[in-house]
């Protein structure tokens, strides 16, 4: 059996598949399908600093090969969370991550802040894709300057690994990539997803409530390991790939092209056991091709 622990700054995972916030639920939601507890990780569901309802229905569409979501960032806030969820998972024997979400950069420090007294929350992954709300909407992560100012924020607030979710929407995500590593990041997360849009010809309406929404699943695979093979290249912290992951060859694919560690999203929705499958597919992969750490595979291409 090939050694499949990987590490992303302080993080250890006893292997490189982790799961896409929003994807998983707070985990509990898969734990009669899959033992939790074999994953190198999960990510909890996006968290603000206050309770959101998220958006008007209809939020969600199946599209060829993927779908569109505007669900809005729908959670109880953090406060819920550390009284309510925390205490549920805080026993598990893998990693549990939070997902952060804000409108201004005092939201990501105080969730931040108050995450951080959790001993059993190893690491943050912080969307920067969220609209700065002094900022006209515009989200944090498509400009350097942006994505720099919540990085350099947060680093300050929590002691612990700072991942931090880039957006595809932008010029140049290397760039961005290389401004968060600046400012403190231990690794970026990508990708975030595709803005998109769906029309009902019929009904001669978009499908979702909010016109457009983010894209996620197969049809944005090529274009995330693009994305990450040219951050793997541009920083020297880790990089968590994800993007259209529906089996274990798509995740070799984005090791190879410089992924340290993989995130599994809309694929869960198909079948909720996809994770453990994967794990098994990069195990076989490995002894397939005589390879005895999976480490030894990131960023062949």
């Amino acid at each position: 059996m090939a050694r499949l622990n990987v590490s992303i700054g302080g993080l250890s995972l006893k292997n490189p598949v982790l799961t896409a916030s929003g994807t998983f639920g707070f985990g509990e939601e898969f734990a009669d399908f899959i033992d939790l507890e074999k994953l190198g990780g999960f990510i909890v569901k996006g968290t603000t600093l206050e309770p959101r309802q998220g958006n008007p229905y209809p939020r969600m569409v199946e599209t060829p090969s993927g779908m569109l979501n505007a669900v809005g960032l729908q959670n109880k806030g953090v406060d819920y969370f550390i009284e309510n969820i925390y205490p549920r998972l805080s026993h598990l024997d893998t990693n549990v991550i939070v997902n952060v979400s804000g409108a201004n950069v005092a939201d990501y420090v105080e969730v931040c802040r108050r995450l951080a007294p959790l001993e059993r929350i190893p690491a943050v992954e912080i969307n920067i894709s969220c609209p700065n709300v002094k900022q006209g909407g515009m989200a944090f992560g498509t400009t350097t300057t942006g994505a720099a100012e919540v990085t350099r924020a947060v680093r300050d607030a929590f002691p612990r690994t700072v991942i931090v979710k880039l957006s595809p929407n932008v010029t140049s995500i290397a760039d961005i990539a290389k401004a968060v590593e600046a400012e403190g990041a231990d690794s970026v997360s990508l990708i975030n997803t595709i803005m998109g849009m769906s029309i009902d010809v019929e009904r001669q309406r978009p499908h979702l409530s909010t016109i457009t929404g983010g894209l996620s699943g197969a049809a944005v695979r090529p274009v995330a390991v693009r994305m990450v093979w040219q951050v793997a290249h541009a920083v020297k912290i880790p990089v968590v790939g994800l993007g259209g992951i529906m089996n274990g060859r798509d995740a070799v694919e984005f090791m190879l092209a410089g992924a340290r560690a993989i995130q599994v999203g809309t694929a869960n929705f198909v079948d909720p056991a996809v994770t453990v499958k994967i794990i098994d597919y990069i195990n076989d992969y490995c002894e397939r091709h005589g390879v005895s750490d999976v480490n030894d595979i990131v960023g062949l291409i």
